[in-house]
């Protein structure tokens, strides 16, 4: 008999059916016993005679496959059940859960959970993180196909990191140097150059960073895109504007029964996201907050500050800054004027989830920002060569898939929206984690 899922349960009443799944939990009475079968699209309560078989000794977590009969009832789960005329087992746990993941809220530390992190996955507020962050991913891809982007896949393996500096991942790649790339973003560029004009990409990226905060990962996602023909940045920033309009609106409609589990709200981007220039959040954050001496870069107080002045006087969560300092920005940034370049950040309740901007086009104009930067240009040959065949004027922008989803579901730690985290502690699928003293009540 062909496997009935739980979700379908209620267009099958008075048939039988096979489902498979495993115990979430087990009471037992004196003539019958409820079982709570679980699988990927819910719970349903199963009965079992008690005379024809007792099953009050199986642990929790054991995978088991159920032929019965689909009845209506009236309980807490659905208004129908499922009376068990064989019970199979296919796998049976054979340890006590370290985590109690049928409980209504999974109150344990971040370590336990992550060190747990298969298991907790299990919990179905855990597991509606990653639902969610699955839409956001999803609703990435519809939009930017629908404006005639084509996905790219690119390597991770690099000569050189795209952004200079030292914060990559050096690997030794047969008899040569090599790193773990930092970014897509000589790729993205170079498939503009090839004739794609719009090209993304959902893919792993790697910082070498010595962070070990609630925001940084070693190893995360970007949600990259990058557009040829342009006007300026911002055109990017319609475009991001647009998108986040359409993964918002997706993950609202389509995830709602997870954001009810989660008790989560989605925000509203009523008409356009704000845009102020860098150093004029600088005047407001000294006027407003009197927080001065900020050097090229927000830091967490700033970033939260700006967007807490972008909510109450703006009326929006989200705040573009523009124009950032041209010392902070890597070589491939467009400058504009000495001292700033056509670039922005996007933040979003108090952390940035997105860098973008205008990037250089003209090869002369590379070359010389790249020693601006103090870098060896014959270091980036390969990626500075193509600009010598016809560039059009373009840029683009990345997103950070943990940060995003942290952010729109309120999470305290990135690594919550981690699926298998790796900052600088953590290099096992699960093993011994470092505290972060942050109970998990969702």
């Amino acid at each position: 008999m062909k496997r009935v899922m739980i979700g379908e349960l209620s267009s099958h009443i008075s048939e039988k059916v096979k489902i498979q799944g495993w115990i979430h939990r087990i009471r037992k009475l004196k003539a019958i016993t409820f079982v709570i079968l679980r699988d990927r699209t819910g719970l349903v309560q199963c009965v079992i005679d008690n005379k024809l078989m007792d099953i009050s000794s199986i642990k929790l977590e054991s995978v088991v496959s159920i032929l019965g009969e689909v009845k209506e009832s009236n309980n807490a789960l659905n208004p129908f059940e499922v009376l068990i005329e064989n019970f199979e087992m296919l796998n049976e746990a054979i340890e006590e859960l370290p985590i109690e993941i049928n409980k209504e809220e999974l109150e344990i530390s971040l370590d336990t959970m992550l060190n747990n992190r298969i298991l907790s996955l299990r919990h179905k507020k855990i597991n509606s993180i990653f639902k969610i962050q699955n839409l956001i991913v999803q609703g990435f891809r519809e939009f930017l196909i629908n404006e005639g982007f084509t996905e790219t896949f690119t390597p991770k393996i690099v000569a050189e990191g795209a952004e200079g500096g030292t914060e990559i991942f050096e690997m030794k790649y047969f008899e040569n140097k090599a790193y773990l790339t930092q970014s897509p973003q000589f790729y993205k560029q170079m498939m503009v150059g090839a004739g794609y004009e719009r090209v993304f990409e959902v893919a792993h990226v790697y910082r070498a960073e010595q962070h070990n905060t609630n925001r940084h990962l070693n190893e995360y996602i970007s949600m990259d895109l990058e557009m040829g023909f342009i006007e300026s940045e911002e055109d990017v920033m319609n475009m991001e504007e647009n998108l986040l309009k359409h993964i918002l609106d997706k993950v609202e409609k389509e995830g709602q029964k997870y954001l009810e589990l989660l008790n989560i709200t989605i925000p509203k981007i009523e008409e356009t996201i704000p845009r102020i220039k860098f150093s004029e959040a600088l005047e407001i954050l000294g006027k407003e907050y009197n927080k001065v001496g900020i050097d090229g870069d927000l830091d967490p107080e700033g970033e939260k500050l700006i967007c807490k002045y972008a909510k109450e006087k703006l009326g929006c969560e989200f705040i573009f800054l523009t124009h950032y300092p041209r010392k902070k920005r890597p070589m491939y940034t467009m400058p504009c004027g000495e001292n700033e370049t056509h670039s922005f950040d996007l933040l979003f309740r108090g952390i940035e989830i997105t860098t973008g901007g205008q990037r250089i086009h003209e090869y002369d104009m590379l070359i010389n920002n790249v020693k601006y930067k103090g870098l060896n240009p014959e270091k980036y040959h390969n990626y500075t060569s193509v600009f010598k065949y016809g560039m059009p004027m373009h840029g683009g922008l990345a997103i950070g898939l943990e940060r995003i989803t942290m952010q729109l579901l309120e999470l305290e730690n990135i690594r919550e929206a981690s699926l298998i985290t790796r900052d600088r502690n953590k290099i096992n699928s699960i093993g011994l984690y470092h505290s972060y003293k942050v109970i998990y009540r969702r």
